[in-house]
């Protein structure tokens, strides 16, 4: 495999940047309006879960290459896991987060 071959396989210097950035940027709009008390709990959640879900998107677009698998089957295996640990840290931090409040 020549270099030019595995520098398409595993991703372009350009398409790293742009996921680091649009995952910093989807990182600062909730913080933002958490310091700032812009939202109500409801739409507040809602609008964390919208940036935990595109944030997610973006993360197995330009850093798990899920288009550049082998094959179907391992797009698949590759969405399944990171849909298990999405689920997981989304359901955990909203676990954790009610159980804080109610113990306060």
């Amino acid at each position: 495999m020549s270099n030019h071959e595995n520098a398409e396989h595993t991703g372009s210097l350009k398409a790293y940047i742009t996921g680091f950035v649009l995952s910093i940027i989807l990182t600062i709009i909730p913080l933002f309006l958490v310091l700032n008390h812009m939202l109500s709990k409801v739409p507040l959640m809602i609008s964390i879960l919208l940036a935990a879900v595109l944030q997610f998107v973006i993360q197995l677009f330009f850093f798990m290459h899920i288009r550049d698998g082998e094959g179907p089957r391992y797009n698949a295996a590759a969405l399944i896991l990171g849909i298990v640990f999405v689920l997981t840290i989304v359901i955990g931090a909203i676990w954790i987060m009610e159980f804080n409040e109610v113990v306060q």
